[in-house]
């Protein structure tokens, strides 16, 4: 029987190039590789190289691999958590194998691994491979993939790509085994952001990257940096351009069209649901509104990519850019086209590149293919039209735009986001967190702060208008002061999501809104994560859904007991939990502190409005210019959307002039009624949670011995605090026990678990 063989990109043997490389280092890559060949003179050493979104980590780190590494037929180990970062790693490698790199050798093999189907597996590791490229959970789940491998080299060099995610547990792991496998390993750690987490995981990296370059000298447990640059030096080198971040709210809602099957598809695969992708590109109104924003700016935006939801978006714009007289065209992968009806090949799509280049085109339309791979220098700006959960994605974007004036690109970059309402369910990337990590990007301090602030309140900050929104029930929330209402601060992380044999690990972006009534049971809840995770005994950096759940409902009956107007949200203790399992440390605290929440406050604008007896016009004049001029738009960083902002404001003004409208009406109905204590503690909770809490309470409080422990009533061991107990029945409710003080007993989750109900 014959074999059949089909050719595949995932491991190969790379020739070099004759002749030299045509792209040129700048000046701060070859300082970075000056400062390696420095740190490389020790036999083994870790530490970091910290280059901005732009800055050409990739590229510096491969250049000088093939001169220093593969020159001299020393391994490879490449490690990142996203299959978008192997790939482009590996044609890093590829594009610049020139002769003068690599004189010494006539080859060199590569492989990459992952769980993507284009992808070889742990398996298919040969020890003639040179350049090893893998995915940080494909090798976690299969260390001794890498012994053959590994077997007889004294000396590896050992990179891992976005490195601020080191200190997640698998990354921890892997590093650890291959230390204990190889003599020297030089470990290098690429980032643009490698301290912008609390300074508990600060420690963690520290502890990591040891080694550093220091005036031209190497430094051991030091910075641990052996270069860095800021993307602030680079724009005023004009190697990179200054980004300009703008966004349009387009006005459309398609909230009906996310439902919460789609929700893990979304966040895992970055991809639309059918129904809501067709929406959008066929909404005729949301691509006018698109393109005619480029018409009202053309001068200042110039050329521009925008970048399509699909192939039919990406033709559609085309078209209607062209009906308003502006210079556009389309690339697209092979597909053929709706109007034509001739096919899209490779050749077709270099002559649009080369008239766009040429300046014959202001709008290049495309779908995904302008990522990464085409020399366009001149592009000005860039349309965000479609929205992703990939940071990997969206820097690539931005990067399109992002060449500075000495690097025959453009002074100022536009990044303009396209933003519909409806979809904040899901954790989008945006613009704003791809310089997240530059702290020096802004010139203070102070400005800084505001910027930070700006940026984790984005995808987050309308639970706080929705909540104030009239078309929920707001009775509750309405009985206190409105300025405690506003939230005190958030926690904002980011996590990895854990990737399987078809899908690649995301990173999830998450912030946690905390507010008066709920800021000690979030401060208690972190004092006590190390020892929720210790009783439990969890290890691993993924927990499953079932221990995620029985964990989250602990903290709730540990901490988020009583009145919690506004109330805490489930979702948000298991994302913290997720967070923690992986890097075991408490996400940062970012406090409002310093805004001035009398500017926000609707129950004052709606008293002067009412004092100043406004007419109707002098109102709306009056409201308009709030919105529009406030300080630092403030009222917009809080409310998201104008809607939310009047609805509220309106409702206060009534409650004002007209008081009667909130009196209650007269009940007609007399229903029956049922005692609290033939209920279950938790349903007791959702009726009347302080009296749940003061029932717990008081089982405590019984438990609880003179030295300060509270003891199971089974298994009479004592414990520190309540994290690690239960209240129970001592007399199952279904055997007829009461939820009352003489029948609750505190016990041990082993003891709970062994008694059930019997």
């Amino acid at each position: 029987m014959s074999e059949f063989y089909i050719e595949t990109k995932s491991n190969g043997e790379v020739l070099p190039k004759k002749g030299s490389n045509s792209r040129s280092p700048y000046e701060h890559q070859k300082k970075a590789m000056a400062n390696l060949d420095i740190i490389n003179r020790n036999a083994s050493y870790s530490t970091l190289i910290v280059l901005p979104t732009g800055g050409g980590k990739t590229y510096t780190a491969a250049v000088w691999l093939l001169r220093n590494a593969i020159d001299r037929k020393k391994k490879i180990l490449w490690i990142a958590h996203r299959q978008t970062l192997l790939d482009q790693a590996a044609e890093t490698f590829q594009n610049h194998a020139y002769s003068e790199l690599i004189p010494s050798i006539s080859s060199f093999r590569y492989r990459v691994v992952s769980g993507a189907p284009e992808h070889d597996r742990t398996i298919d590791i040969e020890s003639k491979d040179n350049l090893l490229i893998i995915s940080k959970d494909s090798i976690g789940r299969n260390l001794s993939a890498l012994d053959k491998w590994l077997k007889g080299e004294e000396e590896i060099y050992f990179i891992v790509d976005e490195a601020h995610h080191s200190t997640a547990k698998t990354y921890r792991k892997v590093i650890d085994y291959v230390k204990s496998k190889v003599k020297n390993v030089k470990l290098i750690g690429l980032t643009a952001t490698p301290f912008r987490t609390v300074e508990n995981e600060q420690g963690l990296l520290a502890r990591i990257y040891t080694d550093g370059i220091e005036n031209g000298v190497f430094v051991h447990n030091k910075s641990g940096i052996t270069y860095q640059i800021s993307l602030k030096e680079l724009i005023n080198r004009q190697i990179l351009s200054q980004p300009i971040i703008e966004s349009y709210n387009t006005g459309e809602d398609y909230g009906k069209f996310i439902g919460a099957k789609d929700l893990e598809t979304i966040q895992r695969l970055d991809i639309l649901p059918e129904d809501l992708a067709d929406e959008m590109v066929n909404n005729a109104v949301r691509n006018k509104f698109i393109v005619e924003k480029f018409v009202e700016n053309k001068e200042k935006y110039g050329q521009t990519i925008v970048f399509a939801l699909n192939r039919s978006h990406a033709i559609a714009l085309s078209a209607l850019f062209n009906h308003y007289g502006i210079k556009a065209g389309y690339v697209v992968s092979s597909v053929r086209d709706a109007v034509t009806g001739v096919s899209r090949s490779r050749e077709d799509n270099n002559q649009v590149y080369e008239a766009y280049r040429k300046g014959e085109l202001q709008v290049l339309v495309n779908v995904n293919i302008l990522t990464e791979g085409v020399d366009l220098p001149k592009t000005q700006t860039v349309f965000l039209t479609r929205p992703t959960v990939s940071k990997i994605l969206m820097t690539q974007m931005i990067g399109r735009a992002l060449r500075g004036e000495k690097a025959g690109g453009t002074k100022n970059a536009y990044i303009v986001s396209f933003i519909d309402n409806g979809l904040d369910k899901i954790a989008w990337s945006n613009p704003e967190s791809i310089f997240e990590g530059n702290n020096d990007f802004a010139d203070s301090k102070t400005e800084y702060e505001k910027r930070d602030i700006r940026f984790i309140a984005i995808s987050k900050i309308e639970e706080f208008a929705k909540m104030l929104n009239d078309s929920a029930d707001t009775k509750e929330l309405e009985k206190i002061e409105f300025t405690k209402r506003i939230p005190l601060g958030m926690y904002a992380f980011t996590y990895l999501e854990k990737s399987d044999d078809k899908t690649d690990g995301a990173d999830v972006s998450y912030q946690v809104m905390v507010y008066d009534s709920t800021q000690k049971a979030y401060e208690q809840l972190m004092e006590s994560l190390p020892v929720l995770f210790k009783e439990y005994g969890v290890e691993d950096e993924y927990l499953s859904k079932e221990v995620l759940s029985g964990m989250a409902e602990r903290c709730r009956n540990t901490f988020f007991l009583g009145e919690m107007i506004p109330p805490y949200d489930e979702k948000d203790i298991i994302n913290i939990l997720k967070y923690y399992a992986q890097y075991e440390v408490a996400p940062v605290f970012y406090t409002f502190d310093d805004l001035d929440k009398s500017k926000i406050d609707v129950c004052v604008i709606a008293k002067y409005i009412v004092e100043q007896r406004m007419d109707p016009i002098t109102q709306s004049e009056y409201i308009q210019k709030l919105w529009n001029d406030g300080d630092d738009n403030i009222l917009r960083l809080f409310f998201g959307r104008q809607k939310y902002f009047y609805n509220q404001l309106n409702r206060e003004i009534l409650r004002i002039t007209s008081p009667y409208l909130f009196e209650e009406d007269d009940d007609n109905v007399v229903y029956g009624k049922r005692q609290l204590e033939d209920m279950p503690l938790y349903e007791i909770g959702r009726i009347n949670p302080q009296y749940e809490k003061e029932l717990r309470d008081r089982a405590f409080e019984s438990a609880k011995t003179p030295d300060g422990m509270y003891t199971c009533a089974c298994c009479e061991k004592k414990y520190p605090n309540r994290i690690m107990l239960q209240v129970d029945h001592i007399v199952p409710m279904n055997k007829g026990g009461k939820t009352v003080p003489e029948n609750l007993q505190v016990l041990c989750r082993f003891c709970n678990g062994e008694k059930g109900d019997t």
